[in-house]
């Protein structure tokens, strides 16, 4: 038993999981490699039989992971995790969009799927930690609490779609990349004897998305939705009919692209009313909101918000973030109030919430309706 520990370190294949596992294997670690296998086509319905598998999901991947593994002298295993991801992940992905909503599968995967997946095998094989690859670190304030901040490496910094983690996953998680940037784990890859894996290609996409064509899922996950709700109405703010749409799932807020319909100038869906298949089109600064509603709160710095705090709110993955005050609401909601407008918030969406580069905790922003 390695006196720092023994650790389940989550390996896709790719060069920052594997760049992880080797970091704390060679740092005195007992590791374990895990791969896991969150989906596949037969069971999403994408309709792609036989298209190679992308992603994190495909048997190179695999491969990779476990031939990194066995030539350093730790043990490797692949966990099939499909039936727990499927049901939660594409199902909400679903629902969200037939809420008017634009969900981020990817944040309720890793906190609520692979995060737990991880830990439950963990304790199964009596690891002391699980690691992965993000680009993030783990802190513990004087108060006993758990939280994340930022990595090193601002381009890649992923402590945006960790904010869900819970205290008890945070406490058992390394993150070693954090203090990394990404030019100097591809010269770790190198130094390890990697020059392929040091010049492998990342995936963005949805896995099980991988032909980022979420309406055409959409239409083959459930039967007969084009049919419901093809010939919905365009409106202005004010409510006046400007023409007819394909489905208010099919579009999403800050859209301007794809929306088959000409004012002789740049127009944006600014709002998507699921209850009367309503789409709402304006102008960019329609956009523009001094305020927003978000639920679905998980806490990470400290255990309650202060009426009047002060944070930074970051509204998508690649937002720089916006001044703002937060008001708790007894619901366990929060109403957040911007100093500045900012642009295109989307219910569905992610708000995580900085002190600095803390993250004190984030929430799902809600859709309040408007007609």
């Amino acid at each position: 038993m390695s006196r720092k520990g023994k650790v389940l370190v989550a390996m896709s294949g790719g060069i920052d999981s594997t760049v992880t596992a080797l970091m704390l294997h060679h740092e005195g670690y007992e590791v374990v490699g895990i791969t896991m296998k969150t989906w596949d086509y037969a069971s999403s319905g994408t309709g792609a039989k036989g298209k190679k598998e992308t992603g994190c999901c495909n048997l190179d991947s695999f491969n990779d992971a476990r031939a990194a593994a066995v030539q350093h002298g730790f043990p490797h295993y692949i966990l099939d995790i499909r039936d727990e991801f499927g049901d939660f992940v594409i199902n909400n992905f679903v629902d969200e969009y037939l809420a008017g909503r634009t969900p981020n599968p990817c944040v309720l995967c890793n906190t609520h799927i692979k995060w737990r997946a991880l830990l439950k095998r963990a304790d199964a094989m009596n690891c002391d930690f699980i690691a992965t690859g993000h680009y993030a670190n783990i802190h513990q304030h004087e108060n006993g609490r758990y939280y994340i901040s930022k990595g090193k490496d601002e381009t890649k910094d992923q402590s945006y779609v960790l904010w869900g983690l819970e205290q008890d996953l945070l406490s058992r998680t390394l993150l070693p990349l954090g203090n990394y940037r990404k030019t100097e784990i591809r010269q770790m890859a190198l130094d390890y004897g990697y020059p392929e894996l040091a010049k492998k290609a990342e995936s963005y996409e949805i896995c099980f998305v991988p032909d980022n064509d979420y309406r055409g899922f959409l239409k083959r996950r459930v039967e007969g939705l084009e049919e419901q709700v093809n010939g919905g109405n365009f409106v202005d703010k004010t409510g006046k009919v400007l023409g007819q749409h394909k489905g208010y799932p099919f579009y999403t807020i800050g859209q301007r692209k794809g929306l088959d319909i000409t004012f002789g100038k740049p127009v944006f869906v600014t709002e998507i009313v699921p209850e009367t298949n309503t789409v709402v089109l304006g102008d960019e600064e329609d956009l523009n909101r001094m305020e927003m509603q978000v639920g679905k709160l998980n806490l990470l710095k400290y255990d309650s918000l202060t009426p009047g705090m002060e944070v930074t709110a970051k509204i998508r993955y690649k937002d720089k973030g916006t001044l703002a005050n937060l008001y708790p609401n007894e619901d366990g909601t929060v109403n957040v109030r911007f100093y500045e407008d900012a642009k295109g918030i989307a219910p569905g969406q992610s708000a995580v919430f900085y002190e600095g580069d803390e993250v004190v905790g984030g929430g799902i922003i809600m859709r309040k309706p408007i007609f």
